[in-house]
C-alpha cells in the first residue's frame, strides 16, 4: 500500500476523528462526544493538519502540527493518530518521518508529549531518536504525566 502525506482538508475529518476516538489518546482525552471532531476542526482551521492517504484517497492517519508550539520557538506534535485497521503497517513512522522532514528544514529541534499511560509510543519515539527532558505532571488531565520528549536536528 502506498501513502503520500498532504495538508489535510475538512474532507478527511471523518476518518480523523475515528482514528483518533479510537486511540489510546482519544480514549484518555477526547471521551466527551464531539470533543475530538471539536479540537480536529481547530487544527483543520489553522492549516496544521496532514493526512496520510492510499492510493484510493482513504485517510489511514493524520498528524497535527504547530510549528512554533514549544516555547514559541519549535515545533510540537500536538497529534498523531493512525485508524485501528492501519496500525502496525509503518504508517505512524511515515507520518513522524514527515514531521521531521518537513521541521529540521527551517528547525534544530522538535518537541512532543506523551502520556504516561502510552507507554507503546513512548517506544517507538525513543526508537526513532527522541529523548525524554522533562516530565509535566497533571498538564492534560489530572492523574497523567506527560513526558517532554525532544529531538535534535543530527548536524552534518
Amino acid at each position: 500500500m502506498d501513502i503520500t502525506i498532504i495538508k489535510g482538508n475538512i474532507n478527511y475529518i471523518d476518518e480523523c476523528e475515528a482514528a483518533l476516538v479510537n486511540s489510546e489518546l482519544g480514549i484518555r482525552y477526547f471521551d466527551k462526544k464531539g470533543s475530538a471532531r471539536e479540537a480536529l476542526m481547530e487544527g483543520f482551521d489553522k492549516g496544521q493538519v496532514y493526512v496520510a492517504i492510499d492510493d484510493n484517497n482513504n485517510c489511514k492517519g493524520f498528524i497535527w502540527v504547530i510549528l512554533n508550539g514549544a516555547f514559541h520557538s519549535f515545533p510540537y506534535l500536538h497529534i498523531i493518530a493512525v485508524n485501528q485497521e492501519s496500525r502496525s503497517k509503518g504508517i505512524g513512522k511515515k507520518l513522524l518521518k514527515f514531521f521531521e522532514d518537513i521541521c529540521f528544514k527551517d528547525y534544530n529541534k522538535l518537541f512532543l508529549v506523551v502520556g504516561d499511560f502510552n507507554s507503546a509510543a513512548r517506544i517507538l519515539y525513543e526508537k526513532i531518536g527522541y529523548v525524554q527532558v522533562g516530565t509535566i505532571p497533571d498538564l492534560y488531565r489530572e492523574g497523567i504525566t506527560e513526558n517532554l520528549m525532544m529531538k535534535s536536528r543530527e548536524e552534518n
